[in-house]
């Protein structure tokens, strides 16, 4: 079998269970494939090969001895992800393990216990084989640090697999993953997700639970990141559901399925510039072409206007961001901030300024303003189709101090270039990010499908059509 370091989740589990592969073999190609390719990217904080392939070779014995279930929606703890190689990024806490998160004066932080995410995906057969890069405190939307330097993409290393989940989406798009975990706060699960050919989804606010305290901050989120819209719904059906030690979470929702139903008469909403976002040409063209795709499938696409300003929202998040987690943040990293990236010193700094400007209650009015314009936008609509990115890819060095320039447009922020945050703004709907394309640059773009709240199967349903209407899982990089 050719590359089965590129096989799909759903793909391996079938040919591990009428053994015409075994876990060891899909280990063992993933181990080849990134001692070939990880020198170039820099995806991995660190690898724990020996204690995988030593796991591999026991869900080998499982399933000669048909010792696990059917597997898919529905599969008893234990095998839903039995023998397949999954990737945490750092911030997930494994129990006696570094927690640095990526900041240099927590490089000998150890976690006592293990992130709900990476509970429930060892009590699922899943196999943690390595833990992936991201910049300092998740902060960024680019992917560098002083710790682990700079992780670069698979499809042009000169360029970015975003951020902050940047080691999760190069880890999956060079082959050296079958599985991956990623976080979203602003985008950091779907900008990497779109820069790198892949999917990714933003849960609503508790449907996968996360880690105390920051588990109570209402933009963030724990998710799932894979190569198929199948493999990404199999991740989250592990990851969902109420945990003791995150109070917010909820659930149970019903599992999704990992095949999915026609967009006949569905009816979606196009928005290529969420108000006033200067869209370079590459993505409007791509994320146009998946809207053409969407029709031609049988559903009704719909273009339709909204009221929001890119400063608008990110006055809007860096007010939360400096209230909560700029606080944070400045905890973490009291005494020691000669040591930090000049991109978290910014951040934080943009955090305390915009809470100075406005008070908690400011951005919660705000917040509110915002989730009814949308409302208001998709009703009568099943879905939103919109750009994950308004720029269609990001240098992997940079720091953007200076802000971005998009099509002719400077804007003072370049997170202000990303269209992900008025989502985790209207934070229980749903976001699945799919690719749309290629860019003028070889960098994948991507759209965002977005749901009424808490009605994931939508999202999924939408991101199959896209899927099975413009197929990516066969193109891979020139990596």
């Amino acid at each position: 079998m050719s590359k089965p370091h590129y096989l799909s989740a759903v793909e391996a589990l079938r040919l591990f269970r009428s053994r015409d592969l075994s876990p060891v073999e899909l280990m063992e190609s993933v181990v080849e494939r990134t001692a070939e390719t990880n020198g170039t990217v820099n995806a991995f904080t660190e690898t724990m090969f020996g204690d995988a392939l030593a796991a591999a070779r026991d869900a080998e014995q499982r399933y000669q001895r048909g010792d696990y279930d059917g597997g898919g929606s529905g599969s008893a703890a234990g095998s839903a992800l039995l023998g397949l190689p999954i990737a945490t990024k750092e911030k997930h806490a494994i129990a006696g393990r570094s927690l640095s998160q990526g900041l240099l004066s927590c490089a000998d932080d150890v976690a006592a216990a293990d992130h709900p995410v990476v509970e429930r995906i060892k009590a699922a057969g899943g196999i943690i084989h390595a833990r992936t890069t991201s910049p300092e405190f998740s902060c960024a939307t680019i992917t560098h640090s002083p710790m682990w330097g700079v992780t670069r993409n698979p499809w042009n290393p000169e360029y970015s697999p975003g951020g902050s989940s940047g080691g999760a989406g190069a880890a999956l798009a060079a082959g050296m993953a079958t599985l991956a975990t990623a976080s979203d706060i602003a985008g950091s699960t779907r900008l990497p997700a779109s820069f790198t050919g892949n999917v990714g989804f933003k849960a609503p606010y508790g449907r996968i639970p996360g880690m105390p305290p920051l588990s109570n901050d209402w933009y963030r989120g724990d998710g799932p990141m894979a190569r198929t819209v199948a493999d990404t719904a199999l991740l989250t059906n592990v990851m969902s559901g109420p945990h003791p030690i995150d109070h917010t979470s909820v659930g149970p929702a019903e599992p999704l399925p990992l095949e999915f139903g026609p967009v006949d008469g569905m009816r979606i909403a196009l928005c290529v510039r969420l108000g006033d976002y200067p869209v370079m040409a590459d993505v409007e063209a791509n994320t146009r072409a998946v809207a053409a795709a969407l029709e031609a499938a049988g559903a009704v696409v719909v273009e339709i206007d909204l009221p929001w300003s890119s400063r608008e929202i990110s006055e809007t998040i860096f007010t939360h961001f400096g209230h909560l987690l700029g606080t944070a943040m400045q905890e973490a990293t009291a005494g020691s901030e000669d040591q930090l990236a000049p991109y978290t010193r910014r951040f934080m700094a943009d955090a305390r300024a915009a809470a100075t400007r406005n008070s908690l209650l400011d951005g919660l009015k705000a917040e509110t303003r915002i989730q009814a314009q949308l409302a208001t936008a998709m009703a009568g609509f099943d879905a939103l189709l919109c750009p994950a990115s308004a720029v269609s890819a990001l240098k992997a060095d940079e720091d953007y101090l200076d802000g971005i320039d998009v099509g002719g447009v400077h804007l003072d922020h370049y997170w202000q270039a990303h269209m992900t945050a008025p989502f985790n703004i209207n934070n229980r709907c749903p976001v699945l990010a799919v690719p749309s394309g290629l860019s003028d640059v070889g960098v994948p773009t991507g759209v965002q499908i977005v749901g009424h709240p808490y009605d994931d199967l939508t999202v999924f349903r939408v991101g199959a059509a896209v899927e099975q209407a413009r197929p990516w899982a066969g193109k891979l990089p020139p990596l």
